[in-house]
C-alpha cells in the first residue's frame, strides 16, 4: 500500500509541475504577445508624429510665401480656428451639419447592409436588383442632387437624401460582395456538423464578410461628408458648407480653411471609432504584421 501511495504521490506531483510549466508558457506567451503588440503601437505613433511633423512644417514654409488670398499656413488657420471656436460660429453650423451626416449613414448603413444580405442569400433577389444597384451607383451621385431636391425641397429631409445617396451604394455592394466571396468549405463544414441555416450564417457568414461590410463603411464615411457639404451648398446654405461658401466669398483663405480641416478631423475620428468597434467585433483583423 505504501508503495502504491508513493506513486499516486509521484504522478500527482508530476502532473501538478507538468500544469504550472504549461501554465508559465501560457503567460509568457501572453507576454511576448503584448511586449510585440507594445512595439506595434510605438512604431505607429513614432511613424504618424514623424510625419505630421514634415507635413505642417512643408505646409507652413511653403504657404508663408504664398499670397494670403490664394492660400494659407497652418499657424494662421489655427489662429482663425482659436477665433470661431471661441465666438461658438464653428460649433453652430458644425452641428447642423453633424445631424445631416449621422441620419443619412445611420440610414444608409442600415438598409445598405440589410439590402446586401438579402441579395446575397436570395439569388432572385440579386438577379432583379443588381442592374439597378450597379446603374445608379455609377451614375455620379452629384447629378441626381437637383432631382433630390426636387422631391423633397431645400430643407433637413432633403440634404438627408443627400447623404444617404452618397453612402448606401458602397455599404451595399460591399456588403454582398463580402458574403459571396465567403469560402464555400466553411459553410460546407458549418452544414456537416448539421448547423442551422442561422447558425451559418451567424457563426460563419457574417465574420468571415465583416471586412469586406467595414470596407464599405469606410468608403462610406468619405463620401458622407462630400454629400453633407454638396447638401449644405445645393440645398439652403446652412452648415459647414455655409462657412465654406462664405470665407471663401470674402478671400478669407485662413477662416475658410477651419471648416475644411474641421471634416478632415471628422473624416479621422469616425474612422477611427470605426476601428474600434471593428476591433472588438473582429479582432482577428488586427493582428501586428510582425507577429
Amino acid at each position: 500500500m505504501s508503495i502504491s501511495s508513493t506513486e499516486e504521490r509521484s504522478a500527482a506531483s508530476s502532473a501538478t509541475t507538468a500544469h504550472q510549466e504549461l501554465a508559465a508558457e501560457r503567460q509568457a506567451a501572453r507576454e511576448r504577445a503584448r511586449a510585440v503588440q507594445r512595439r506595434w503601437a510605438t512604431t505607429q505613433i513614432a511613424i504618424w508624429v514623424i510625419s505630421l511633423v514634415v507635413v505642417l512644417s512643408a505646409w507652413e514654409y511653403v504657404g508663408r510665401h504664398i499670397n494670403p488670398v490664394l492660400f494659407t499656413y497652418p499657424t494662421a488657420v489655427g489662429n482663425a480656428a482659436v477665433k470661431m471656436i471661441a465666438s461658438g460660429e464653428l460649433w453652430k453650423y458644425l452641428s447642423q451639419s453633424l445631424v445631416v451626416l449621422f441620419a443619412g449613414l445611420g440610414l444608409a448603413t442600415v438598409f445598405g447592409i440589410a439590402l446586401g444580405l438579402v441579395m446575397a442569400r436570395f439569388w432572385v433577389v440579386d438577379v432583379a436588383l443588381d442592374t439597378y444597384i450597379t446603374a445608379l451607383y455609377s451614375i455620379p451621385s452629384v447629378a441626381l442632387v437637383p432631382v433630390l431636391v426636387l422631391w423633397f425641397g431645400f430643407e433637413t429631409t432633403a440634404k438627408i437624401a443627400v447623404v444617404f445617396l452618397f453612402t448606401f451604394f458602397p455599404i451595399v455592394i460591399n456588403t454582398h460582395q463580402g458574403v459571396k466571396n465567403v469560402d464555400a468549405h466553411l459553410t460546407e463544414v458549418g452544414r456537416a456538423f448539421r448547423c442551422s441555416e442561422r447558425q451559418v450564417w451567424i457563426h460563419i457568414v457574417l465574420p468571415a464578410a465583416v471586412p469586406f461590410i467595414v470596407t464599405g463603411l469606410r468608403l462610406a464615411i468619405g463620401r458622407g461628408l462630400i454629400g453633407m457639404v454638396l447638401a449644405d451648398l445645393y440645398t439652403a446654405i446652412t452648415g459647414i458648407g455655409y462657412l465654406i461658401s462664405r470665407y471663401a466669398s470674402i478671400y478669407r483663405t485662413d477662416a475658410m480653411f477651419v471648416p475644411i480641416a474641421t471634416l478632415g478631423l471628422l473624416g479621422i475620428t469616425l474612422t477611427g471609432l470605426l476601428r474600434f468597434v471593428e476591433k472588438r467585433v473582429a479582432p482577428w483583423m488586427h493582428q501586428p504584421d510582425q507577429e
